[in-house]
């Protein structure tokens, strides 16, 4: 992994710790004396988010070790790993909030309950506002970063704060109708707390799917594939390409191919050959770290 990559992988991840815990602990300490589950429940995410953004620094860390006896490949995986592992967060989050807030729900219908609550204060509002447009600039920044590293930590990470600025306007909505109708209408709060807990667990299985499609080794674009292909075709000495494959390790591509050569030529020369193949492609596509050549005899087919 280039150090900087490395470097702006981490400062997106670090700068998200840091705005989760001042606009976390300000959510919360609103929620409590503001009366509001909603934005409670959002804290609640804020803080969940953190210990996501711990993941993925340690993911990206140890996907930037080189590769080692026991790990021949490197350590990229752990970059989808930590990203699978967010989505996951995500969801558990979305399930928690909506818990809570079905919870409360049927408390308030409750005719023998203790409980009293209070409409919510309006400074919640000023609080959430600011959340807002701080949360939904941090995610298009990370997401930027993320995408343009092709880092799916990184990438996921970013959607945590999306779903922060989400949550966030659902318990705005929520805020505001208990406000205006007052305490026969409060538990608007609440249901705009498992609304935004939808969209949350929405997000996180979208983002769960392309992290475990990683970890399965899913071939990436054809296009990628057939670049490979061509560029193992245009080297001295080799008829075609009969397979190709290529597999994604974290920020890196591994391809193997079977190349077919003239059988009669010597053992050296197509050994000489294959070199060439994985020195071309290498050098014409720098993101794939190393290629598995095969040779097959041209005009014999190839034993399964």
């Amino acid at each position: 992994m280039p150090t900087d990559r490395l470097e702006r992988s981490l400062r997106a991840t670090f700068l998200g710790i840091a705005v989760n815990i001042v606009l976390g602990c300000a959510k919360f300490a609103a929620g409590i004396f503001g009366h509001s589950h909603a934005l409670i429940a959002d804290a609640t995410e804020s803080f969940a988010d953190i210990f996501n953004s711990l993941i993925v620094w340690r993911g990206i860390v140890v996907a930037e070790t080189p590769a080692d006896d026991d790990h021949p490949y490197g350590h990229g995986k752990a970059e989808p790993l930590a990203a699978a592992f967010g989505a996951i967060m995500l969801l558990v989050a979305a399930l928690w909030i909506a818990i809570k807030a079905a919870n409360d729900i049927a408390e308030s219908f409750n005719p023998h309950s203790l409980v009293f609550r209070e409409p919510p204060r309006w400074f919640t509002l000023v609080i959430l506002g600011v959340v807002v447009v701080v949360k939904e600039g941090l995610f298009r920044f990370v997401f930027r970063e993320g995408t343009a590293l092709e880092n799916s930590a990184v990438t996921t990470d970013a959607w945590h704060h999306r779903s922060d600025a989400i949550t966030s306007v659902a318990a705005a909505i929520g805020i505001t109708v208990a406000l205006v109708g007052g305490k026969k209408y409060v538990s608007a709060d609440d249901l705009a707390a498992i609304f935004a807990a939808l969209i949350i667990g929405f997000n996180g299985f979208l983002l769960l799917r392309p992290a475990v499609s990683e970890l399965m080794d899913k071939a990436p674009d054809h296009d990628l594939n057939e670049q490979v292909r061509k560029i193992a075709e245009t080297v001295a000495g080799v008829g075609s390409v009969e397979k190709c494959f290529v597999r994604k390790m974290g920020y890196q591509f591994y391809a193997e191919m079977h190349v077919e050569v003239d059988p009669l030529m010597t053992v050296l020369r197509s050994h000489e050959i294959a070199h060439n193949v994985k020195n071309r492609v290498r050098e014409e596509l720098p993101r794939v770290n190393d290629v598995l050549v095969h040779i097959e005899p041209l005009g014999i087919p190839a034993k399964k």
